[in-house]
């Protein structure tokens, strides 16, 4: 493998296929869809595509449970239309990457249909089955994300099967051997079709303690304060179900596959300690992990400017965003697109991967869900809106399928998007944010050689600011206009969220301003 994998250079864009781009009509995303958007992305200065899972499921969790891995859901598409897809992005310089979900299955998928059926089945210990506890209820005190306990008990054969999300979601027994063979074939399965990597769902949370001790409960003190259903997962300090050093032997079993192939893993670990998540990306690990300190955090300059000089100092190969389709917007949370596009300039002079989520570039903010209509089921759990918010249908034309569909209807409702938050708007007006974020990608890339370890300057308060190599990179977080002097030398303007034709560094930022600037020596040509 080359001592600069092409990833490292990588500009991501997460794919939520169900809401990018209907091509048939019926209101739902799929392959060809993407496909006719291709140029879009390639315009935006997209190197790296991440796409949620298209392979057939119940759609319990919207494709988070599968039912066969090496084929396509009839809704997104045929395997025919995978190639293409992959032969498309090839052609226009782009990689593509799947969702690896192997945490768990579908319970309709084969395996788990005959894992069921009895306690003598071969296909049994490739599921986590166990006998109730001594008064009748589960084996453990274990807790499901969506709620509840982590166990439901199956009339058929009188045991409790293990499931961390909801029931439909059995977790995989990773300490099978067959399990293992499995998961290598179906990673050389779409590695030979042309995949450039994975994007490794729930990555920490494959084995478990083989004695699946109860975990213990957190003080009141220690809660993190949140509504909904994850707030009964947060009472527990989850020491025995997720995050055991056991799995790192599988990331490093797939390293050695997705070298072969010069395949890229990005892992979904869900650690905001920069120190722990460090740890899932060494040398033979998962070639990167996403950080979603700034995904789980409202508009408090402080603390981003905190959690980001401790995740860069981690490691140097994270993937960085702070929008996805499991938590609102950043510019919701922020309470503003001109915030996000500031954290967003900041990331994007970073070492690592930063990826957008499909609308970011707009500065979309959450779509709204009318009473009724949700489809995430931790809607349905405790009856709020969940995640639906960030998954609205992408905007790309004004008009009442937003250019995503002909249906009088998609699959969620549209969010009631103005027109100004479309990309066909958006597109001719320099300042747009869509604009702003092609300027801000092209920079990245033009200054990509100059990239290093970053040296953060003097944080005031107000502005946050780094070196790396001859690039600075500056954003103003505060809510008043900052003076900003880069001291002698010939520094010109590579980027300036507020000016689109700036050369010039300038002397104060603005609240919600970013620029980039760069040290030219004497002999350096202008």
């Amino acid at each position: 493998m080359s001592d600069h994998p092409w990833w490292r250079d990588a500009i991501g864009y997460q794919v939520y296929l169900p809401s990018f781009q209907d091509s048939d009509g019926d209101g739902w995303g799929d392959l060809p869809g993407l496909l006719s958007r291709l140029d879009y992305l390639h315009d935006l200065g997209v190197t790296l595509l991440w796409i949620s899972p298209f392979h057939p499921s119940p759609m319990r969790d919207h494709g988070y449970d599968i039912t066969d891995y090496r084929a396509v859901d009839p809704r997104y598409g045929t395997l025919s239309d995978v190639d293409a897809l992959l032969s498309a992005a090839h052609e226009r310089g782009m990689r593509v990457v799947a969702d690896l979900v192997v945490n768990h299955t579908s319970s309709e998928h084969p395996w788990f249909v005959s894992s069921r059926r009895s306690r003598t089945d071969p296909l049994r210990d490739r599921y986590i089955w166990r006998d109730p506890a001594p008064d009748g209820g589960p084996p453990n005190n274990w807790l499901s994300h969506f709620g509840g306990p982590a166990w439901t008990f199956d009339q058929r054969t009188g045991q409790y099967y293990l499931h961390l999300f909801t029931p439909h979601q059995p977790d995989l027994n990773w300490q099978h051997p067959d399990v293992a063979d499995e998961v290598d074939g179906i990673l050389r399965f779409w590695f030979d079709r042309g995949l450039d990597g994975f994007r490794v769902d729930t990555a920490h949370y494959l084995t478990k303690h083989p004695d699946l001790p109860d975990n213990p409960w957190l003080a009141p003190d220690d809660v993190p304060v949140q509504g909904g259903v994850a707030a009964e997962w947060l009472t527990q300090d989850h020491r025995y179900d997720i995050e055991q050093p056991s799995a790192m032997a599988i990331h490093r079993r797939w390293r050695a596959i997705a070298d072969a192939y010069d395949a890229v893993l990005i892992g979904e670990v869900y650690i905001l300690d920069p120190g722990r998540l460090a740890s899932y990306v060494e040398a033979d690990g998962l070639h990167s992990a996403f950080w979603f300190g700034l995904v789980e955090s409202d508009w408090a300059p402080d603390r981003v400017a905190t959690m980001l000089r401790a995740a860069a100092a981690a490691a140097p190969n994270l993937s960085w965003v702070q929008s996805s389709h499991d938590r609102r917007r950043a510019a919701t949370r922020y309470g503003s697109a001109r915030r996000a596009t500031a954290v967003a300039t900041l990331l994007m002079g970073l070492p690592g991967i930063p990826f957008l989520y499909n609308g970011e570039e707009l500065g979309l903010r959450d779509g709204t869900i009318p009473p009724g209509q949700a489809q995430d089921p931790l809607a349905a759990a405790d009856g709020s809106q969940a995640r639906d918010g960030a998954r609205t249908p992408m905007p790309w034309a004004p008009g009442p399928g937003l250019g995503f569909t002909t249906a009088p209807a998609a699959w969620l409702p549209f969010g009631d998007r103005a027109p100004a938050d479309t990309v066909a708007v958006q597109q001719h007006d320099p300042t747009s944010p869509l604009s702003t974020h092609r300027r801000l990608i092209a920079t990245r890339a033009r200054t990509a050689h100059q990239r290093s370890a970053p040296v953060w300057l003097a944080h005031t308060g107000d502005v946050l600011a780094y070196r790396t190599g001859s690039v600075v990179v500056a954003a103003n977080l505060s809510d008043r206009p900052h003076p900003f002097d880069l001291g002698p030398g010939r520094w010109r303007c590579e980027f300036d969220t507020d000016n689109p034709a700036a050369e010039r560094v300038p002397g104060k930022l603005d609240p919600g301003q970013a620029v980039i600037a760069r040290h030219h020596a004497p002999e350096d040509p202008d």
